[in-house]
């Protein structure tokens, strides 16, 4: 039988949403394959290229004369220099967002095990190293911080209705304070984790 079929999916409605979801399943994962990594390769490198269209002097000149990029440019040894620095940036995205997922999964229960396993297999002390604050000891109903998508939270505890809430700023400058009414700090974690994930992206500047 496919294992994927034991796995609940209740709808974001029922009313055992949340704790079906903070129930980590096992495996967390199955291995990518080499088509599933080859794509990957294909969108960092989308990405990339775009950022170096936008960083490269030759391309600036292009523009700035009104003669369209053409692809080929992309083989000029200045504009493979721009990628090359448009791919260290991208490696910069990865550790940020990898530390962001590591604390996420950390303070809802996450081992430094698990983290490393996720992070190729490498040892549960490795992975504390490489995120010393993912995983927190904490007694029970000590506040928890959390930093996600550029933004940040911290979980509370209300011990008068021995219930969890959170409050946010998100990347975009958004803040949201819910109400007590999370059952477990997993919860609250879960909830603020989906408001910094949904306001990830900054807000624009705003011109002098």
């Amino acid at each position: 039988m496919d294992e994927t079929t034991a796995i609940p999916t209740p709808a974001k409605s029922d009313e055992n949403f949340w704790t079906v979801v903070m129930t980590p399943v096992e495996p967390a994962w199955s291995e990518p394959g080499d088509d599933d990594t080859f794509a990957m390769d294909e969108k960092v490198l989308d990405a990339a290229r775009a950022l170096a269209e936008r960083i490269s002097t030759r391309a600036l000149a292009h523009r700035a004369a009104g003669v369209p990029f053409d692809a080929a440019l992309m083989a000029a040894p200045d504009v493979q220099l721009a990628t090359l620095r448009a791919l260290y940036e991208a490696k910069r995205s990865v550790d940020r967002l990898a530390e962001s997922a590591a604390t996420a999964a950390g303070r809802s229960g996450a081992s430094y095990s698990q983290l490393g396993a996720a992070w190729g297999g490498i040892k549960r002390q490795s992975a504390r190293l490489k995120w010393p604050h993912a995983v927190v000891k904490r007694s029970a109903g000590e506040s928890v911080p959390l930093r996600y998508a550029g933004g940040s939270a911290v979980i509370h505890h209300d011990p008068g209705v021995d219930a969890w809430w959170y409050t946010a700023t998100a990347a975009d400058r958004q803040e949201e304070e819910s109400d007590a009414v999370h059952g477990t700090s997993a919860e609250a974690i879960a909830r603020a984790t989906e408001f910094l994930l949904t306001h990830a992206r900054p807000a624009p500047r705003e011109s002098a």
